[in-house]
């Protein structure tokens, strides 16, 4: 009786996952639809479904209309270099308070996640003189320096939790060997928590490629990644749903792929620690 209760369980904790995955995938589902479609298509009602006729005229024109390869370009730049940026101050900030803490370092934990709770547009205005005055508008270095500046706390956060999962010990003994400070975050603490980087460095990654209010703030042509892309099909003459879905499924497929093929190390990366 109780493995029948426990298979009935399971069953219907397998049945709710894949109903909640459905319908957190169905918008991603209904664009990359809508963009095979005609505009009159895409504004019907009742909506048209997987009954109509598949066209790539949408593409066609998103490509012909825009430099696509350079949003791409851009967006992969931005994204990659603030996560790398990300991972060089976070990784010895997150290094000292799990391993040589002070009784104030739980605080400065609070303080830094704090810091995400301030809504982005009370803080634009300052930003935009700074940028002006830096020279770093419409750049991707500019780009690069404030997402890695409104993701580092998520990151130090993160990595902190990881590295607290490794025993202090290893690291003692590292020393007593003769490791210096370099060679012991190098050789010893970075091998254990690679799991954790990881899965830190992919987040990251996917919080910076979707950044928009940023992106779309900051820059005008030049340094535009992929949102901007996106963007420029919402015009005063209205909005294009096809050509914007085609627009929007060709930013959000370089991502999604990869958090396709990455999923097993980002899961193991998030439950890094979580059985002892």
């Amino acid at each position: 009786m109780a493995r029948k209760v426990t298979t009935t369980r399971k069953s219907v904790n397998t049945a709710l996952a894949w109903a909640v995955g459905l319908l957190i995938f169905f918008p991603i589902l209904w664009t990359i639809l809508t963009s095979f479609k005609t505009e009159g298509q895409a504004i019907s009602d009742p909506p048209v479904w997987f009954f109509f006729d598949w066209t790539l005229d949408n593409y066609r024109t998103v490509l012909d209309r825009s430099d696509y390869s350079r949003f791409l370009w851009n967006s992969v730049f931005i994204a990659g270099g603030s996560t790398v940026l990300g991972l060089i101050v976070a990784i010895p900030a997150a290094w000292s308070m799990a391993f040589v803490p002070s009784t104030q370092t739980k605080n400065i934990l609070l303080w830094m996640l704090s810091t995400k709770m301030l809504p982005a547009v009370g803080v634009i205005y300052p930003i935009y003189l700074i940028f002006i005055k830096m020279g770093l508008l419409d750049t991707r270095t500019g780009l690069i320096i404030i997402l890695m500046l409104i993701n580092l706390p998520i990151i130090v956060w993160m990595l902190y939790t990881y590295f607290k999962e490794i025993p202090g010990e290893i690291l003692e003994a590292a020393r007593m060997d003769g490791a210096g400070l370099r060679n012991e975050i190098i050789f010893v603490l970075l091998p254990m928590a690679l799991p954790g980087i990881a899965s830190t460095a992919l987040l990251n990654l996917i919080l910076a490629w979707n950044e928009a209010f940023w992106t779309l703030n900051l820059t005008a042509a030049k340094a535009a990644p992929l949102t901007a892309f996106i963007a420029s099909y919402s015009s005063p003459e209205g909005l294009f749903y096809a050509k914007l879905s085609a627009a929007s499924t060709m930013a959000i497929a370089p991502i999604l792929i990869l958090g396709w093929f990455s999923q097993k190390q980002l899961v193991r990366g998030l439950t890094f620690g979580a059985v002892k």
